[in-house]
């Protein structure tokens, strides 16, 4: 049976053990990791490897041994309590090895936790566990955590009370980040603020956010909206060097005169329109000074600009795609002057 949405997320917090398996997978391996560790804990508490409840069967060893899983599910423990044997790292190969345990599975047995990196929709292995009775198959994309997810990975950390101002600065940052890097960055705000009583803030947070695609690309963005010129060439070359593309500068610059647009058409203010964009707190004393370089039709025209070079640079057009990019941001600049 396949979850998706809020239904998987339940189910991942609280799983049935009256099913036989739970098929998790996804690209991110961290993000797997962490969501087995969950239905394991769940499925056969704490204790459960302590007790030696917990069997964990790699997938390389079912591809010598098929039978070894069904072995695992079948024997009985040591302890009382229920059991969970965990398969890592499976593929498609194991579809018929799995489906022969799941199968084999009866009430009383052991519960198998199933992980597997991204299986496209032809995968075998996907196809039966969402058609299997008794399987749940859940697959996790790199969408962004929701806020009910950021609050728990806080708390499991001793961050109960977050103020609303840095929870805004996390749902941020968690959109420019992916989810591995993302957990990562909680992990090192939980060990910074261990023991600290004091409100976490967006200051804080922005000290320890590790630097990224958008970040490396804001020193050109701030020369386009500061009107340096002169600078444009130069940073251009060195983040061309870095790989990045000119496609992504195009959306960075989108997303930043978007924000400035945001900012001086709002009727609460330049502050107002930085929050409702989403704005990252390190990013907004800055950009409040640009704002008020610009008009409100300084700022059409840079953004009526920028969406002809994004579809030009997503054409068929020969035209070396960073020269294009390089000539639109030294004529927003001109255009401004």
């Amino acid at each position: 049976m396949k979850l998706q949405g809020a239904e998987a997320k339940r189910y991942l917090a609280k799983p049935d053990s009256g099913k036989a398996a739970l098929v998790i997978f996804g690209e991110d391996a961290m993000r797997v990791a962490m969501k087995r560790a969950e239905a394991v804990i769940a499925l056969g508490g704490p204790k459960a490897d302590e007790e030696m409840r917990l069997t964990r069967i790699p997938a390389a060893d079912l591809r010598k041994d098929a039978a070894a899983l069904v072995d695992a599910v079948k024997a009985q423990g040591f302890f009382p309590g229920a059991r969970v044997v965990v398969v890592e790292d499976a593929t498609d190969g194991l579809s018929a090895t799995l489906q022969a345990a799941f199968d084999a599975w009866r009430p009383g047995d052991a519960n198998m936790v199933v992980t597997a990196g991204n299986l496209i929709g032809k995968s075998t292995l996907k196809t039966m566990a969402e058609k299997h009775f008794a399987v749940i198959c859940i697959g996790l994309y790199d969408d962004p955590p929701t806020r009910e997810e950021i609050e728990a990975e806080l708390k499991r950390a001793g961050l109960s009370a977050v103020p609303n101002d840095a929870m805004t600065e996390l749902l941020t940052l968690s959109r420019s980040l992916d989810p591995g890097d993302f957990r990562q960055t909680l992990e090192k705000i939980s060990l910074y603020k261990y023991r600290d009583g004091t409100p976490l803030t967006p200051i804080e947070i922005a000290a320890l956010a590790p630097a990224t695609i958008e970040t490396e690309a804001e020193e050109l963005l701030d020369a386009v909206a500061e009107l340096r010129m002169g600078e444009i060439g130069p940073v251009l070359r060195r983040l061309e060097g870095q790989g990045i593309l000119p496609v992504t500068l195009c959306i960075g610059a989108l997303r930043h005169f978007t924000t400035l647009h945001l900012m001086n058409t709002d009727p609460e203010g330049a502050a107002s329109g930085f929050a409702k964009a989403r704005g990252f707190f390190k990013r907004r004393d800055r950009m409040m000074k640009q704002a008020q370089n610009w008009t409100v039709r300084q700022l059409e025209k840079a953004l009526s600009l920028l969406v002809e070079t994004d579809m030009t640079l997503r054409s068929t057009s020969r035209a070396p795609a960073m020269a294009v990019m390089e000539r639109t941001l030294i004529r927003i600049t001109r255009r401004e002057r």
